[in-house]
C-alpha cells in the first residue's frame, strides 16, 4: 500500500470559495474582525464610532435646548398675559369714582375737595 493513494489534492479555487463563506457567518464567528482590511483601518473605524457618538449626543442636546426654549416661550406668554391683566386692574382701581367708593367702604373720613385746583405762580 502506498501512502500516495490516501493523499487528497485540493483545488485552490474550491478552497478560496470555502474560505469566503457568507457574511453573516463571518460576523457571528468573529472572523470578520481578524481580517487584514479591518485591522488596517481600525483607527478610521474608531474615528467613525466617535463621530457617531458625538452626533447622537448633539441630537439629544439640541432636543433638550428646543424643549427648554419652548417652555420659556410659554412662560413668557403667560407672564405677558398676567402683566396686561394686572395693568388693566390697576387702571380700573385708580379711577376717581372707584377710589371714592373704596374710601367710602373703608370708613376713612376723607372728603373730596370742592375747590378746583389752581396753579401757584411765582
Amino acid at each position: 500500500m502506498s501512502i500516495r493513494g490516501n493523499i487528497e489534492f485540493v483545488d485552490s479555487e474550491k478552497e478560496s470559495e470555502e474560505l469566503k463563506g457568507s457574511p453573516v457567518r463571518d460576523i457571528l464567528s468573529g472572523s470578520l474582525l481578524t481580517r487584514d482590511i479591518i485591522l488596517k483601518n481600525i483607527g478610521f473605524i474608531i474615528w467613525l464610532t466617535f463621530l457617531g457618538i458625538v452626533y447622537i449626543g448633539n441630537s439629544y442636546h439640541a432636543e433638550k435646548i428646543a424643549r427648554s426654549t419652548d417652555k420659556l416661550q410659554r412662560e413668557v406668554k403667560d407672564l405677558r398675559a398676567e402683566s396686561i391683566t394686572t395693568a388693566a386692574r390697576l387702571m380700573y382701581i385708580s379711577r376717581q369714582s372707584v377710589v371714592e367708593q373704596m374710601v367710602k367702604n373703608s370708613r376713612i373720613e376723607l372728603k373730596e375737595s370742592m375747590e378746583p385746583p389752581y396753579k401757584i405762580e411765582k
